[in-house]
């Protein structure tokens, strides 16, 4: 009989899954992606299926890393009607396999492993293509991937200010009094946005909550939300006057209402940038549509694992 799957929740996730082991690991696999069949990757676009009646999906994305020897599947729940509830409106659980033999050794929260693994590929994002002098950072949305973008982007960059907007007003404030440092509170998306050197959009909208006539030259801008081929976060103006980078061509082209209604050609992947076999250009607007990546999820969850695994021998 083989051994029964552990459970690792939030907490575990959230002590070992620390950025300064995160980021270069991911860096690591966003090379191999990029790289094509040499770079021992299997990632097959996750198979979306819609509970129309709750307006709610569901995700399926399995993923294997040769390099790693990592297999996981993570099962993930997006509902729009939950913003308004206590119930987060994307939940997620990651299983995490023994390769050699299918057996499944771990089910692990993926909430977490979701929030930060997307924070850390924007970072690393960003890193490549902000400005030379980004001084003033703004985020578009209050839920979880804000206060995990706002954990990450003022542990790695130095800006001078940093601003929030949200629909609701209520909920700008109370993520400026929950994080740590200064944070301006803005009335609207234009008021936050203007002059801004790097702008995370991170919302459940379905229609542009981001104008390109409001953006500073040069600025950098990172996409989360719009999920759907059907829904916007950044308007055509800034899609086709932007250079547009995404993490993965292969599902950004099918999952992404930014590129599929704007019809703006994508230049290269962050993997690419990092393998060197595209240039960036800090110089010029740029956008990093992100979709998310099951490859981002099978490194963190062994980070995880391997951590637990390594602290439960040492007791």
């Amino acid at each position: 009989m083989s051994e029964q799957p552990v459970f690792l929740g939030a907490e575990i996730v959230e002590k070992y899954l620390v950025y300064s082991t995160l980021i270069p690991l991911l860096e690591k696999a966003l090379i191999n992606y990029s790289s094509g069949k040499d770079g021992g990757i299997v990632q097959p676009i996750r198979t979306i299926v819609p509970v129309a009646k709750y307006n709610g999906f569901l995700g399926v994305m399995p993923a294997y890393i040769a390099e790693d020897d990592a297999l996981t599947t993570k099962l993930v729940t997006f509902y729009g009607t939950n913003t308004s509830s206590d119930v987060p409106s994307h939940q997620a659980t990651v299983l995490l396999f023994e390769p050699s033999n299918g057996s499944l050794k771990a089910v692990i929260d993926g909430k977490v492993i979701t929030d930060k693994r997307t924070a850390a590929v924007s970072a690393i994002a960003t890193k490549l293509l902000k400005p030379s002098s980004a001084e003033v950072l703004c985020i578009l949305g209050s839920g979880a991937q804000a206060h995990s973008h706002y954990q990450v982007f003022t542990q790695q960059f130095l800006f001078k200010e940093v601003r929030i907007w949200s629909r609701r007003r209520e909920k700008a404030e109370k993520f400026a009094k929950a994080v740590e440092g200064n944070v301006r509170v803005c009335s609207t998306a234009q008021e936050a946005v203007t002059d801004a050197d790097v702008i995370i959009t991170a919302t459940m909208s379905t229609e542009p909550v981001l104008f390109g006539d409001w953006v500073k030259p040069g600025a950098h801008i990172n996409a989360l939300g719009a999920c759907r081929p059907d829904w916007r976060e950044l308007d055509d103006t800034l899609m086709k006057n932007c250079v547009l980078y995404v993490d993965t061509r292969e599902a950004s082209q099918t999952e992404s209402g930014d590129i599929v209604l704007s019809g703006a050609s994508i230049f290269g992947e962050i993997g690419e940038i990092l393998k060197g076999t595209k240039p960036a250009f800090p110089d010029k607007t740029t956008v990093f549509k992100s979709v998310g990546m099951a490859i981002e999820d099978t490194v963190s969850a062994k980070i995880v694992y391997d951590s637990w695994l390594l602290s439960k021998d040492d007791k």
